[in-house]
């Protein structure tokens, strides 16, 4: 179960004034998990799911408080968010640590999470 770094762009303050960032685990293949991202000055969380899922391709979007202790997050509707299929869903709960983790698919499973993330000006 390798754990997969994030890429992470921030705005360039000259061109894209604002406090937002796009956080991107690519290439999780079945049971991979990506590295933890701290989230404390962001309020606004979407994520989009992309790739090939694969049979029983499922991409889980956990968070946490502490860093250790892990919960599956949920949408607006109150949905958890284990994305079996490409789409883009807001995430309801504002928790410090937020990951994506694989939990089924097969040999062709190879998906990209993509979080954004929006917090005030300081």
């Amino acid at each position: 179960m390798p754990t997969r770094t994030p890429t992470i762009t921030q705005p360039d303050a000259d061109r894209l004034p604002g406090n937002w960032a796009v956080i991107q685990w690519a290439g999780l293949l079945n049971t991979d998990d990506g590295a933890p991202v701290d989230l404390v000055p962001y309020a606004d969380r979407s994520i989009q799911v992309t790739g090939t899922f694969g049979t029983g391709g499922n991409c889980r979007i956990e968070g946490s408080i502490d860093g250790t202790n892990w919960a599956t997050l949920t949408d607006p509707q109150g949905n958890s968010l284990d994305v079996a299929v490409a789409k883009i869903e807001a995430i309801t709960e504002l928790v410090r640590f937020i990951r994506p983790r694989i939990t089924g698919g097969d040999g062709t499973t190879a998906l990209v999470a993509t979080l954004l993330v929006r917090g005030t000006l300081r």
